[in-house]
């Protein structure tokens, strides 16, 4: 088992994995919406498959909204 975090909260995880793997174990809704920040780095979507994760890395996923004041 190796410790990441997962938006800011720890979370044990077998490795190897990748991030594609991470976002189907974590339930991501609406996957193809969401952007991914590995180390505070964005990953391409066509990198995710393989980019591997390690013990302590740091993983956001971001969702962009739209709208704002008229």
């Amino acid at each position: 088992m190796a410790r990441i975090y997962v938006n800011g909260d720890a979370q044990e995880v077998n490795l190897p994995l990748n991030v594609s793997e991470l976002i189907l174990q974590s339930n991501v809704k609406q996957p193809e919406m969401v952007s991914v920040q590995v180390n505070e780095e964005f990953a391409e979507r066509e990198d995710w498959e393989n980019l591997q994760l390690k013990e302590g890395d740091k993983v956001d996923f971001l969702y962009f909204m739209g709208g704002g004041a008229r």
